[in-house]
C-alpha cells in the first residue's frame, strides 16, 4: 500500500507558486513515486503553520526565500524555525534567488534546513527526485531491510540458535504448535552473531550503526544506542560509565529500582532526595524543585543527577532550570524517560529531556512506541562523552547473542515515529480527551487532572501532565481496585496498566483505537450502573523519610549479613532492627518506592511502616524481604561486618 506524503510549498508569489505546483505534480505522474508525493501550496506564514499542524501527512516543506509577510523580518527564516519548533521531524528546503540568500539562511537557520533549490533553475523532475530521495533516507530501515533480505536468502543454518530457524519445532507432535503460534518469519529471523551481514550490536559498523544514526537524528541526540535488555540495563550502563566507587550521585528516591541497582553496581555514594507524595491517591510525584536546587548547591562535587520524567503517572518536570542549575556545577544530568519516548513527535509533549539539555536519556521504546518488549534506546548528548568507556560498559551488560527481532523492531519503531508519529499522536490525544469525558460521565469514576495529582509541595514547580496517561479515581464506585481490575478483565476482557488503593491507570498509546475506547467506556458505564455502596475512604500510610546511610550501598549489599525477623514473637515490630544497617533494597509494590536501600540505617518510623504494611496488606508484594518459615526477615549487616568494611565511609 503506497503511503501519502504531502509536500507544502510556501510562497506569496501566486503565479510562481502555481507553476511550481504544476511542475512538481507533473513529475509525480511521470516518474516513479513510491512514497505517494503530492503537492499543495500556502501563501502566508499562518496558512503554512496551520497546514503543518493540521495534516500529519505533510512530510516536506519548501519555503520561498522571497516570501513577504507584513511586519515580519525574514519571514522565510522565521517560518522555518517555527515549523521546526512544531514538528522537528519534517524536512525543510529553501527556494533561493542567489548565494547571498543562502549565506543568510545558513547564518540564521542552518540547523533546520535540509537543502536548497534555486528559483531560476526550475528543474521540477530533478527537484522531485531529490525530494523522493529525502523521504527514502528518512524512512529507511537499514537493519530491518537486511534482516528480511537474509531470511529471503534461505541459508541453511549450521550455527546457533539451536532451533535452526524453527526446524527443530516444525512438525513436532509435542511443540509444533509453538512454531505455528510464533510464525516462520519470526523464527527464521532469530539469528546470531554468526551472520556478519547483520552487523554486531556489540561492535556496530554496518546496518546496526546506520539504524542507530537514523535514530539519533530522529530523537535529537548526538549518539543513540539500541538496547535489547530494556531500560533497566540501560540505566546501569550509564551509571557505570559515569561513576566510579565513591563518586557522589544525586537521585530521586522515586527512581526505578534499576537506578538503585545501578548505585550498587557502580559503587557510587548516593544522596537520596525524597519525592513528593499525594497521600490521598497513593501517588508519588516529582522531587520538589526547591529540594533539587538545594541539593545541587549543597553537593557541587556530585558527578551525576538522575531524574524520572515523566513518572509512571505522567507527571513531568520543568527540566530546563534544573538542568541549567546542575550544569552550572558541572553535574551531568541523566533522565529516565522510559514512559515518554514518543514526546519528540508532537509539540504537546515537548520539550523532551534532550531538548531541555539532559546529557543522557534512556527510553523504553517498547512501552510507548511500536518496538518489542525489552527494546530500548540510550540517547547521548554529553559533550564530554567517553565512547570507548561507554562501549566497554555496554558490552559488559549486553548479551553476546542479542535478539535480532528486537533490533529490527527498534528500527521500525523509529521509522514509524518519524513518518507518522505526529498523526498517530494527534489521534491519541483526541481519544484521550474523549475517554476522559466518557469516564467522567459515568458518575462513579473520574479521571484526575493535574491539580488533583500534584502534591502540595510541587504545586508551583511548573510540572505538567502527560495527557495520554489517565489516572482514574474509583473511590466513589463501591469497588476496590482489585475487584475493579478483576471485573474489567474477566467480564469485559480489559487489562489496565496499574492501580493504587483508590485509582487505576490507563495508558493510551499510538496503538489505541476508537473501538477500544468505546469498549472501555461501555464496561465502566455498566459497572457504574451497579451502584454499589461507597467504601470507606482510605489514605496511603505515611511513608517515612529517608534516614541515613552508614556505608556505601555496594559495600552493604555484598556482605553476607544476618537475618532478623521483621516482627517479634508477639507480632510487634522487632525492636532489634532499629539502628541496624540494611543489606537489601526493600520495595513495597505498589507503589514501588524503596523504603530501604542497601547501607541505610533502619529507624523506628521505617520499621513501623514495614510492619504495618506487612500486617495490614497481605496482598502487597514486598520486594527485598526474605521469607523464612512463612515470616518476613530482613538481611542486615552484623556488627562485625560494619566495623570491618574495607574503606567504609560513614555518613552523617
Amino acid at each position: 500500500m503506497t503511503p501519502v506524503s504531502r509536500v507544502l510549498v510556501v510562497s506569496d508569489d501566486a503565479t510562481w507558486l502555481a507553476e511550481v505546483l504544476a511542475g512538481l505534480g507533473a513529475a509525480a505522474v511521470q516518474l516513479e513515486n513510491p512514497f505517494g508525493l503530492t503537492f499543495m501550496g500556502a501563501a502566508h506564514l499562518s496558512d503554512a503553520l496551520e497546514r503543518v499542524a493540521a495534516d500529519g501527512d505533510v512530510q516536506i516543506v519548501l519555503i520561498d526565500k522571497q516570501l513577504h509577510e507584513k511586519g515580519v523580518t525574514q519571514p522565510a527564516v522565521q517560518l522555518a524555525n517555527r515549523i521546526m519548533a512544531l514538528r522537528p521531524e519534517l524536512s525543510l528546503y529553501i527556494l533561493l534567488v542567489d548565494d547571498d540568500q543562502k549565506l543568510l539562511v545558513e547564518e540564521m537557520a542552518s540547523h533546520v534546513v535540509d537543502g536548497y533549490f534555486y528559483r531560476d533553475e526550475p528543474d521540477f523532475s530533478g527537484w522531485f527526485r531529490i525530494l523522493s530521495a529525502e523521504l527514502a533516507e528518512k524512512s529507511a530501515t537499514p537493519f530491518y531491510d537486511r534482516l528480511k533480505l537474509y531470511v529471503r536468502m534461505a541459508k541453511d543454518s549450521w550455527h546457533t540458535p539451536g532451533h535452526s530457524g524453527g526446524d527443530s519445532l516444525k512438525g513436532s507432535h509435542w511443540v509444533g504448535d509453538f512454531y505455528d503460534f510464533v510464525g516462520e518469519n519470526m523464527l527464521r529471523a532469530d539469528l546470531s552473531v554468526s551472520v556478519p551481514m547483520l552487523d554486531s550490536l556489540l561492535h556496530p559498523i554496518g546496518v546496526i550503526a546506520e539504524a542507530q544514526a537514523l535514530a539519533a537524528k530522529a530523537f535529537g541526540a548526538k549518539k543513540t544506542y539500541f538496547a535489547t535488555n530494556g531500560t533497566s540495563t540501560s540505566n546501569k550502563v550509564i551509571f557505570q560509565t559515569l561513576l566510579t566507587p565513591g563518586d557522589k550521585l544525586l537521585l530521586d528516591r522515586n527512581c526505578h529500582k534499576s537506578v538503585h541497582h545501578g548505585v550498587i553496581l557502580s559503587g557510587a555514594r548516593p544522596v537520596y532526595l525524597d519525592s513528593s507524595i499525594n497521600r490521598q491517591y497513593g501517588i508519588f510525584g516529582p522531587v520538589p524543585k526547591e529540594t533539587l536546587i538545594a541539593a545541587i548547591e549543597a553537593h557541587p562535587d556530585a558527578r551525576v543527577l538522575i531524574l524520572t520524567s515523566c513518572t509512571y503517572d505522567g507527571l513531568r518536570y520543568d527540566l530546563e532550570p534544573i538542568v541549567e542549575a546542575a550544569h552550572g556545577k558541572g553535574i551531568k544530568v541523566v533522565v529516565d524517560e522510559a514512559w515518554y519516548g514518543f514526546a519528540r513527535f508532537h509539540p504537546v509533549f515537548r520539550p523532551t529531556a534532550l531538548e531541555a539539555g539532559a546529557d543522557y536519556v534512556t527510553q523504553s521504546t517498547h512501552k510507548v512506541l511500536s518496538a518489542f518488549s525489552q527494546a530500548s534506546m540510550i540517547h547521548v548528548n554529553d559533550p564530554a562523552f567517553d565512547e570507548h568507556l561507554f562501549r566497554e560498559t555496554f558490552n559488559m551488560h549486553a548479551s553476546t547473542s542479542p535478539q535480532y527481532n528486537l533490533i529490527a523492531s527498534l528500527d521500525v519503531a523509529r521509522k514509524q515515529a518519524v513518518m507518522e508519529g505526529y498523526r498517530l499522536l494527534e489521534r491519541t490525544l483526541k481519544l484521550a480527551q474523549e475517554l476522559r469525558q466518557k469516564i467522567n460521565s459515568t458518575g462513579a469514576f473520574r479521571v484526575l487532572e493535574l491539580g488533583d495529582l500534584l502534591p502540595e509541595e510541587v504545586q508551583g514547580d511548573g510540572i505538567r501532565l502527560d495527557p495520554t496517561k489517565l489516572t482514574v479515581d474509583i473511590s466513589h464506585s463501591g469497588f476496590s481496585t482489585d475487584e475493579l481490575r478483576q471485573a474489567l478483565f474477566e467480564r469485559y476482557n480489559i487489562q489496565v496498566e496499574k492501580s493504587t488503593f483508590s485509582t487505576i491507570t490507563l495508558l493510551l498509546t499510538i496503538g489505541t483505537t476508537r473501538s477500544k475506547v468505546s469498549r472501555l467506556h461501555d464496561a465502566m458505564l455498566r459497572l457504574a450502573k451497579e451502584k454499589r455502596p461507597p467504601r470507606t475512604p482510605r489514605r496511603m500510610p505515611e511513608v517515612p523519610h529517608f534516614s541515613r546511610l552508614a556505608c556505601l550501598p555496594r559495600d552493604a549489599f555484598y556482605e553476607h549479613g544476618e537475618r532478623l525477623p521483621l516482627l517479634d514473637d508477639e507480632g510487634r515490630p522487632n525492636a532489634d532492627l532499629v539502628g541496624r544497617v540494611c543489606c537489601d533494597q526493600i520495595v513495597p509494590y505498589p507503589p514501588g518506592i524503596p523504603v530501604l536501600v542497601p547501607g541505610q540505617v533502619i529507624d523506628e518510623s521505617i520499621l513501623s511502616y514495614l510492619a504495618r504494611l506487612q500486617k495490614a496488606q497481605k496482598a502487597m508484594e514486598m520486594h527485598g524481604l526474605a521469607e523464612e518459615g512463612g515470616d518476613y526477615v530482613v538481611r542486615v549487616l552484623s556488627s562485625a561486618e560494619l566495623l570491618s568494611l574495607p574503606g567504609r565511609i560513614l555518613f552523617s
